[in-house]
């Protein structure tokens, strides 16, 4: 029975490796996404704190890595969603954006679901000490179902 962890990796020969041992895996290439609209599987979330910035204070933080599978590979985004008042909004969109959250009701925050869950978002790219790194610009809402026709105008025969 093999076990995966979080980033759906086979952890059954998950083992400290010898000096002396065999390697034959490579690393996974970095994709580079171009810019747009992706849908996401959170693969991995962490809570730490941030220690606070000249823009924001001292407050909890949920580090987020989100899985984007393209035609070209996957690629892995490491998102920071930060616990204060000021960035209530963009923590609010992310939930919305993965459907527990509706606009203008209120939600109690379940972390317990964040793994695993899909949702879509505006990825661009930033420059950060010379190189560049795909990031998330703005979550966005899930694409509303196709609704069934409501029966008013249904005519039996009619085509």
């Amino acid at each position: 029975m093999s076990i995966f962890n979080s980033i759906g990796t086979d952890i059954t020969d998950d083992r400290e490796l010898g000096w002396d041992d065999e390697i034959e895996k490579d690393s996974a290439s970095f994709i580079m996404l171009p810019e747009g609209e992706y849908e996401f599987t959170v693969k991995e979330f962490e809570r730490t704190r941030y220690n606070g910035g000249d823009k924001l204070p001292a407050c909890n933080q949920a580090k987020l890595k989100l899985e984007v599978v393209t035609e070209k590979g996957t690629a892995v985004i490491s998102h920071n969603l930060f616990l204060h008042s000021r960035t209530e909004g963009m923590v609010s969109a992310f939930f919305v954006a993965i459907g527990q959250k509706k606009h203008g009701e209120k939600l109690k925050m379940n972390w317990s679901k964040v793994i695993g869950a899909k949702g879509r978002a505006k990825i661009g790219t930033r420059e950060h000490n010379g190189n560049t790194y795909n990031e998330v610009k703005r979550f966005l809402e899930p694409e509303a179902a196709t609704q069934p026709a409501s029966g008013k105008n249904f005519k039996p025969g009619s085509f």
